[in-house]
Parts: structure tokens; sequence; C-alpha cells
């Protein structure tokens, strides 16, 4: 990469030896809201009806049935979780009320413009606390570098190789993801050949033992503090001492499943009140355990729609296949080995897809640092 590079510092040095002009992004583009549109008229999927995408905050939401613009444009989303975040929208598509659609005046390659953006941390200049907002009027006012035409073709040359290849290694991770979840889903298919036990008759629970702690309240240290969904500060005392299954008690999770609901925990650990603590007598039951319950539907279990809840008595209830000891370290070792090519960013293509993102930060970050031109 370091000749590439070199090209890039001989160009500027001939194009603009002085340093590069800096603008409002007011001045050198055109900026607006996209248009609300009903999550009826959205498909998740591509039809004959609907071929074109629908841009939000965080890129395709689905497909719809027209679009609202056609070419290259960088977008930013400007609502809620997603205020700040920079995708990128090429061909005709349609664009929510939650994308700022940035349109690059001649002055800027929209690729390149698209690296610049994302690298401003652009979340910066958002208002409001609890849904924070971006405002058009304020993001006009915001100063970026131009460099000449000829210096952002070869940058955008350098950083769409990183990101290219990030996108590829993101797809056939998916794919092992799919993969994963279709060998789990036949391992944990149960026929009438096995026992059913409810979860209060297999582990031990250890509710009792849990103590919430303010954060106020909290001496900093080293060992972790648990909530409903992992880890939420470190302290410098424990509760437990020992290997632990941990499932979530409360929050929108238990709905959403966006992260696992349950999760092995091991050595010295503090608790709070937000996730229920079981025990079991190997690694395998408890292993075994943990992956089903993050492989089924647990809404049946779960009380409450704007504060979801699985108390202890509905956690108690919640039927688990008794397979025989070996079955059970037969699948787990399986699932692990899976799981571990799937998630574990030490290892398999998790690991590449991180050194990929940290290579793309760190030449995206060399690459986008201009002298002002004074």
């Amino acid at each position: 990469m370091t000749k590439p590079v070199n090209k890039i510092e001989k160009l500027i040095a001939e194009l603009c030896p002085e340093g590069v002009e800096w603008k409002t992004l007011g001045e050198v583009c055109e900026m607006k809201a996209g248009k609300s549109i009903s999550t009826s008229d959205i498909s998740s999927s591509r039809s004959e009806e609907n071929i074109y995408p629908c841009i939000g905050g965080n890129g395709s939401r689905g497909y719809v049935n027209s679009f609202s613009h056609s070419g290259k444009f960088p977008i930013i989303g400007r609502q809620g979780a997603l205020c700040g975040n920079v995708c990128f929208a090429e061909g005709k598509f349609y664009a929510t009320e939650h994308a700022v659609v940035v349109k690059p005046g001649e002055q800027f390659i929209a690729r390149f413009l698209y690296h610049l953006l994302v690298l401003m941390n652009l979340n910066q200049y958002a208002s409001g606390g609890a849904q924070p907002g971006l405002a058009v009027s304020n993001l006009e006012k915001i100063k970026i570098a131009i460099p000449p035409l000829a210096v952002q073709q070869e940058i955008v040359e350098i950083l769409d190789t990183f990101t290219t290849l990030e996108a590829e290694l993101e797809a056939e991770l998916e794919a092992r993801k799919k993969q994963y979840e279709y060998y789990r889903d036949e391992l944990l298919t149960f026929g009438d050949d096995v026992e059913w036990k409810t979860l209060g008759e297999i582990a031990v629970n250890l509710d009792s033992q849990r103590h919430p702690v303010t954060k106020s309240a909290r001496e900093p240290g080293n060992i972790p503090y648990y909530g409903a969904s992992g880890i939420v500060d470190y302290v410098s005392d424990y509760i437990f001492d020992g290997d632990y299954l941990l499932v979530s008690e409360d929050g929108a999770n238990l709905l959403a499943r966006s992260t696992p609901i349950a999760f092995s925990v091991s050595g010295k650990t503090w608790v709070n009140n937000h996730a229920h603590v079981l025990q079991f007598p190997s690694y395998a039951e408890r292993r075994f355990v943990e992956i089903y319950l993050n492989s089924i539907d647990l809404s049946l279990y779960v009380s409450g729609a704007a504060q979801p809840k699985l108390n202890q008595a509905n956690l108690n209830k919640i039927p688990i296949p008794i397979a025989s000891l070996a079955e059970q370290e037969r699948i787990v070792t399986i699932l692990d080995k899976f799981d571990a090519l799937v998630n574990d960013i030490s290892v398999g293509l998790p690991a590449e897809l991180n050194a990929r993102r940290k290579q793309y930060e760190y030449y995206r970050d060399k690459l986008l640092t201009f002298p002002k031109k004074q």
C-alpha cells in the first residue's frame, strides 16, 4: 500500500502545494431530507412490482414501486439511533424521511465524499437527548477539505478496495451464520425419543444472591458487572465465582432478540437483578441449554409489551429436551466449532473481517487528512 500513498502525496505536492481549500458542505453540496413512506408500502424482498431499494438512515429497508433519486449519493442518517450514520446509494432508489441525501457538486467525486463523511463522526452535530436529530441546516455549516479530483480518484480506488473486500467477507460471514442456524435447528430438533423437563427442574437458580448497585455506588475494578444483555461495567468486588448461565430477565431484547438472551459467564462476576443466574452440573449441560434457549421463541413466557419481562416463575416453566449427556456433548462440540467460525473475532472470518476494517480505518484516516490552504 506504500506506493499508492506516495503517488497521492506526489499529486498533492504538484496540484496543491500550499494546501487544499476548505468550504462548508452547504457551499459545495445540495442536501435534502427524503420523504416519508408508509411501512405497508415497503416490501422486504424485491419483486416485479417493488424493484427500487428504499433507503433509510442505515441503508436499504426493503423495496418499493417508485424512486425519488437516481445516481450516486452519500446518505446521512438524521434521526434516532442512526443519527450521523453514513451509507452510500447508487442507481434508482427511494429515500425516506430518516435520510439526508447528499448531492455532490462538481468539486467532488461521490465515493470520495462518502469516505470523507464516514470519517467525520457526524453524530457530534446532532441535537436532542433521547431522540437525537440532525438538522440539514447544521450539516450545511460543517467545513470540509476539497482536494483536486485527481487526488480524490486515487484515494477512492484505494479505500474502495478495502470496502469491496469487507462487503465480500460480510456476505460470506452471513452465509456461514445461516449455515450455523440450519445445523443448530437440525441438531436441536427432538421427537418423542427424548425426555422433556422444565428449566426449573434441571438448573439451580441463584437469583436470590444477585445484588444491584447504582452506578454512583460502584467501586471501579476489573471484575465484570453483568446486566440483562451482558457486561455493563467493571467493579472491584464479586458475588459469584464459577461457571453460570445468565438469562435476560427484562428489556426490549427479550422480544427483539437482536443479541443472545442467554449467555455463559465464568470466573469472578457481579450480577444485577436484570439477569437470572443459573447453575448446571457440567459445561455440556449449561452450554446445551444456552444454545437451546437462544434458538427458540420465548414470547409465550414473556409478559408485558412496553416493558417485557421474563420472571423467574415463567423461566422455570420453559421445557428443555433432555438428551443423554453424551449426545449433549456431541451437539455442543459441533455447534461450538461453528460458533467460533461465525462469532469469534480471534479466528476465521470474523478475525479477517475485523482486520480489514482496521486496515480500512487506518488508511482512511491517513489518506483523508489534508493541510488547509492559508
